[in-house]
């Protein structure tokens, strides 16, 4: 009887499928990750879903609907914690948290996310966003505050191969004419500068450009790339899957971006490591994990969103249809990381 029982047992054990191989993380690709959306059920109200004048949770502003409905991210053991496993999965190593200044709800959700991203063995990078007032001092203050705050969560990220130096991104460093006390930071802190303008980068220590509209037409990348190179910097191009946001902003006359079924990210990959574009880049930032209001999340769209709104789904992406749709663009994810 006892042979039989093992025969049995090793049987069922060989019958078991063996589980997907994950992709190695890959540290140099970095996805931008939003903390900025809030439910009744943990934040008491909702937050962001309403854009555009929407009543969650039916009707959002984003023209996709998440695959987790209208969450909250501060819900660290449920929308969170299943957003780092879907990073993991998908072999992204860095998420670029947007960030909104000291005492912001952002900020607030900020140890909440290291905690979660420390679980799966991500890091996190910083997106320092125009908050009212932002000036070029206040970014060094921003960038001391948030390294002297987080700085020793496991999951802070930092960049071996750049003096060991964590990275701040900064949206529209453009608004901002004179970076100069930059200088103050640049020996302990990568500040990227969002343009593609090389006479604006004087003082920021790499480039970078987020507009998935803009990586359409990469025009004068191969002359950033080899700009950095030669002068030390970081040359980090931002890339996506697609654009929309109709919804979130209701008569607005952005262009769209259409996903063609995934044929727009996999040219835009292509795109960033093309050596005709520059080669190989020190770092590739996606836009995004989950900006739904502009649709260019990553992040899983329900593939039965609540009807009469006129949702988008990710049908049809790399061949894929129903449930088995929504993570599409993760798992390809995966096969460009891997790649890179």
């Amino acid at each position: 009887m006892r042979v039989l029982v093992l025969a049995v047992a090793l049987l069922a054990a060989l019958c078991v499928p063996p589980a997907a191989a994950q992709p190695p993380l890959s540290g140099k690709t970095h996805v931008f990750y939003y903390p900025w959306y809030g439910n009744p059920a943990t934040y008491g109200q909702y937050r962001h879903w309403q854009q555009g004048g929407h009543q969650p949770p039916s009707a959002i502003g984003a023209d996709f609907y998440p695959a987790l409905g209208p969450y909250d991210s501060g819900d660290f053991a449920g929308a969170v914690d299943r957003h780092m496993r879907w990073i993991r999965e998908a072999g992204v190593g860095t998420l670029v948290y947007s960030w909104w200044g000291r005492g912001s709800y952002e900020d607030g959700l900020a140890a909440g996310v290291l905690a979660a991203a420390a679980r799966y063995g991500l890091k996190v990078a910083w997106h320092l966003e125009p908050y009212a007032g932002r000036t070029a001092q206040s970014t060094v203050d921003d960038v001391r505050y948030i390294v002297g705050r987080y700085g020793s969560s496991p999951a802070f990220y930092r960049d071996a191969a750049h003096g060991n130096r964590p990275a701040f991104y900064v949206f529209e460093s453009l608004r901002v004419a004179d970076w100069a006390p930059l200088a103050a930071v640049r020996p302990e802190a990568i500040v990227l500068a969002q343009t593609t303008d090389l006479s604006k980068v004087t003082h920021f220590g790499g480039i970078y450009t987020y507009d998935v509209l803009a990586s359409q037409n990469p025009v004068g990348w191969k002359g950033i790339a080899d700009f950095c190179r030669a002068n030390g910097l970081v040359w980090a191009p931002s890339i996506g899957p697609g654009y929309i946001d109709d919804r979130a902003v209701p008569g607005n006359t952005t262009p769209t971006l259409e996903r063609a079924g995934g044929a727009t990210y996999d040219r835009q990959w292509a795109t960033a490591l093309d050596p005709a574009n520059g080669g190989k880049p020190d770092w590739v930032s996606i836009t995004s994990f989950n900006e739904w209001h502009e649709g260019s999340s990553l992040e899983p769209a329900s593939s039965s969103p609540p009807a009469g709104h006129g949702y988008r789904t990710y049908e049809g992406a790399y061949g894929r249809t129903g449930p088995a749709a929504e993570t599409a663009y993760l798992d390809r994810t995966a096969h460009w990381v891997t790649r890179f």
